[in-house]
């Protein structure tokens, strides 16, 4: 989930979010208004990992537009082996280390501070999850996509975000295995299916 900066003339407060399943039910995770978070609801959330939860057990996880951390945070409760967590605004990734310490989960978890999908250089490969959520409007999805593809492992599973009236196209051998609508937000639950190109093959 990533950082969404808008103006604001009122002082910052601390909102929260809870982590809804798993060893860290309940617990829950503060977000500074001031930094214009936008952490994915509990309904998405209970939807999300419902649909993972065969495959979190052990699970190498990548976050890619982090916020809060809070779907890598449950990944984690859920018995994720390692997250990977991708910030770009210093201050909101040095928060997400602060929970992590909070939680005792240093040493299941990295932060690696940058601009995403740039960053992907640094953050090697082989992940069975992957989170992806760019800001709502822009124009990372597409690149983001192409640039994980070869980073992930068989049997991967790649969550997205858009807006509702976001048009959600998906590059050339990206496949929807599930995919859902709440409120202004539209979700998608994706596989990696590269295809043979015939025409290169040897008769």
């Amino acid at each position: 989930m990533a950082a969404r900066r808008r103006p604001s003339h009122k002082p910052a407060r601390l909102h929260q979010v809870r982590i809804i399943g798993g060893d860290w039910r309940r617990r829950q995770i503060p977000v500074p208004d001031g930094q214009g978070l936008r952490p994915t609801g509990d309904r998405i959330r209970e939807t999300l990992f419902n649909w993972l939860a065969p495959r979190l057990p052990g699970a190498r996880c990548l976050d890619l537009y982090a916020g809060t951390g809070v779907l890598g945070l449950e990944a984690l409760s859920r018995g994720a082996a390692h997250c990977r967590f991708v910030e770009s605004d210093p201050a909101v990734a040095e928060a997400l280390r602060t929970q992590l310490g909070r939680l005792d989960a240093t040493d299941r978890a990295d932060i690696i501070t940058g601009l995403a999908p740039q960053v992907l250089t640094r953050c090697g490969g082989d992940y069975d999850i992957v989170f992806l959520d760019p800001p709502f409007g822009s124009s990372l999805l597409q690149p983001s996509l192409a640039a994980i593809a070869p980073r992930l492992r068989p049997g991967h599973r790649v969550y997205t975000e858009c807006g509702k009236t976001d048009v959600a196209d998906f590059p050339a051998g990206w496949v929807v295995l599930k995919d859902g609508l709440a409120g202004q937000v539209r979700y998608h639950l994706l596989e990696y299916q590269p295809t043979t190109d015939s025409s290169k093959e040897t008769p």
